[in-house]
């Protein structure tokens, strides 16, 4: 199957178009004429996924392999060490980021991790009407999403109702109507506004509320005659005790 022709499946699933000015999805590494006889689908793509991987496969993630501007390949150096390997083996690489964030992953994880059916809905975020003690939000978001320690602002005793973002959308809280908001990468001077505004936020990660990405990926790719497999990415970060 030609790359071309897998691209533009991707596009009619989820537009490129739909991606913010500062993303980077779409085609990273490849020539749409070139032909492609497996998928690998997987969050992120790291050395051992690239070594693993034959020959010739299309890599489709979630986050671009490149941000911003590249002004050199300095192979010993991220990501330039990734790319020269891709090359070398002729592998391809697509990014589905900001775009299907809005138009699969954010719902799928509200509805089918969170099992929440959303009462209000825009790009990137869910939100729906609740009625959980802490105890009870505490151990959804665990089972939910694999955590272990729950870095919490503002929490209350009572929740009426809740809003997610996967990934980082703490920027996103002016925009949030609901009296809990989940998402990752939580940074302390985004804690300190939410408290000022009486926001509860529960910070659900950033691995740990995108890791869905590949097996959601993967049964979209379903409708296409060629065979996409799963990489597991691995959480860069190590809790210790």
């Amino acid at each position: 199957m030609k790359l071309r022709d897998i691209y533009d499946y991707l596009n009619e699933l989820s537009p490129f178009e739909l991606q913010e000015s500062w993303d980077n999805s779409g085609l990273i590494v490849g020539h749409p004429e070139r032909d492609v006889e497996r998928i690998v689908v997987s969050l992120d793509l790291d050395s051992e996924m690239i070594e693993e991987a034959e020959e010739g496969v299309l890599f489709v993630v979630h986050h671009p392999l490149i941000f911003g501007k590249l002004t050199e390949l300095d192979f010993r150096r991220y990501p330039a060490n990734l790319i020269e390997r891709l090359i070398q083996k002729r592998q391809s690489l697509i990014a589905m980021h900001t775009n299907f964030d809005q138009t699969h992953l954010n719902c799928h994880v509200f509805t089918q991790i969170l099992g929440l059916e959303p009462g209000r809905e825009e790009p990137y975020l869910c939100e729906a009407p609740v009625d959980w003690s802490l105890e009870e939000l505490q151990k959804r978001v665990r089972e939910a999403f694999g955590l272990e320690v729950l870095r919490m602002v503002a929490p209350r005793e009572r929740i009426r109702s809740v809003a997610l973002c996967t990934g980082a959308g703490a920027s996103m809280m002016d925009r949030v109507e609901a009296e809990c908001f989940l998402t990752g990468d939580i940074k302390y001077h985004d804690a300190m506004k939410a408290m000022s505004q009486g926001l509860m936020m529960v910070d659900i990660g950033h691995w740990e509320s995108e890791r869905f990405f590949a097996e959601l990926m993967a049964e979209q790719l379903k409708n296409l005659p060629i065979s996409a497999i799963i990489a597991p990415t691995k959480n860069p970060f190590t809790i210790s005790r």
